[in-house]
């Protein structure tokens, strides 16, 4: 991997955890948090998505919607396992 991509890689991140930050409200990690939350949700996302047979495409806004919907299931399971 070079430093490009390891540089979208944490753009890419960072914008999906700051989204799926906004769309759970409540929830606001700083800028370190929010890169953590959108690659571990992009992480969860490419696991699950091909699972399900659900497919979004190819490109750099594709890549921010899926690691954001994978962000938003992250942030929805810390709030569920928060509660209890």
């Amino acid at each position: 991997m070079g430093i490009e991509s390891l540089l979208i890689f944490i753009i890419i991140g960072a914008v999906a955890g700051w989204l799926a930050g906004l769309i759970v409200s409540g929830f606001g990690f700083g800028l370190l948090g929010n890169i953590v939350v959108g690659i571990v949700g992009a992480l969860i996302a490419g696991w699950l998505f091909p699972m399900i047979g659900f497919s979004i495409g190819g490109g750099v806004l594709a890549s921010i919607i899926h690691a954001t919907i994978g962000a938003v299931i992250l942030l929805v399971l810390i709030k569920v396992f928060k509660r209890a």
